[in-house]
């Protein structure tokens, strides 16, 4: 049975989920790590106990080199996406990118470009489809939510200096924007329950924290073809805990995060039902469903079948993501396709 050789680019915060994960599988094993620091990169393969049948690259494109490489993971800072994706793809291998896939429309087009060219396999981290109560929202929301009119998600993560990835998420041409950061896997899950086209975006965007390069928090208004409407909100600026909400309200019922209101379905129903599922109210990435995305990434892998989030699917993210920064920038309603 073969076991598929997984290369971790980049030593961050977010590396040793991903080490930890794959290493959970029976499938596959950890057989390369690539940093710009040979130091860093020893010190995390001695973290994670992979002496002995790891090696350590300094140079990204020999680690591609490597005949024992299946799957490449792209976890180093955002700026740095695009190049690495691309060279991955020409190498022929399975690719798990970080989000956000890249800093700018052009980018995320020619790595969903040369991934399709090469034919090998993408998943984008957007983690939070293996959280519970996604799973729980997405088998529940045909019976007792129905179709969705309206919906509204939150990130809300005031990321500071005790955070690991602050020092590069703060600047605007690593992190990019409030949405390209963080807030992006609010766009994603709006899109990952209304399962529908957005036509049009508006959104606005202030600003209260001076060691941020980019306006902190924006709103977006979000019209879907099928007449639905979304609201997103990101912000890095709110002083408070990490929060992301998740508002689904259908043609049976609503989620209010974890609380259920579908009295269509549950009989004298007099006040919302709380499901007793983990939320994804934690930026802590030890707290973030990666041995899921894992073992999702690998059975699709094996079995030649399509992830749930490919760069063809995270370029209509992407592609949303740059509408509202444009559209907070202009003060303008941006329809889409983007040109």
């Amino acid at each position: 049975m073969k076991k598929y050789g997984v290369m971790i680019v980049g030593t961050g915060w977010v590396s040793g989920e991903h080490i930890r994960a794959f290493e959970m599988t029976e499938r596959a094993q950890v057989t390369a790590i690539v940093s710009r620091s040979r130091e860093k990169g020893e010190a995390k393969m001695r973290e994670y106990g992979l002496e002995g049948r790891c090696k350590v690259y300094t140079d990204y494109q020999e680690g591609l080199k490597d005949p024992n490489v299946d799957i490449v993971v792209i976890c180093t800072p955002n700026d740095m996406h695009c190049e690495q994706t691309i060279l991955a793809a020409e190498a022929g291998k399975h690719i798990l990118i970080e989000k956000p896939v890249a800093l700018t429309w052009e980018d995320t087009k020619r790595m969903d470009e040369a991934v399709r060219k090469a034919g090998v396999k993408t998943l984008v981290g957007y983690v939070l489809h293996y959280n519970p109560l996604f799973v729980t929202a997405k088998k529940i929301q045909k019976d007792f939510i129905g179709e969705l009119k309206y919906a509204e998600t939150d990130y809300f993560h005031r990321v500071m200096g005790d955070i690991p990835c602050y020092q590069w998420t703060c600047k605007k041409s690593v992190g990019g924007s409030s949405l390209l950061a963080g807030g992006c896997h609010a766009v994603d899950a709006m899109r990952w329950f209304m399962q529908d086209e957005v036509v049009s975006v508006y959104a606005q965007s202030s600003k209260m924290r001076t060691d941020l390069e980019f306006d902190g928090t924006i709103s977006i208004i979000l019209k879907f073809k099928n007449g639905a409407v979304g609201k997103v909100g990101s912000s890095y600026d709110f002083i408070s805990p990490y929060v992301f909400n998740l508002h689904l309200c259908g043609t049976k019922g609503t989620l209010w995060n974890e609380k259920l209101w579908s009295p269509g379905q549950i009989t004298e129903q007099r006040d919302y039902m709380e499901l007793p599922v983990l939320t994804p109210n934690s930026g802590d990435v030890k707290h973030h469903p990666f041995p899921e995305e894992a073992a999702h990434f690998l059975d699709c892998i094996i079995h030649d079948r399509e992830t749930d989030c490919p760069m063809s699917d995270a370029v209509k993210t992407q592609e949303i993501v740059f509408a509202a920064d444009l559209s907070a920038a202009t003060g303008e309603v941006v329809h889409l396709p983007l040109k």
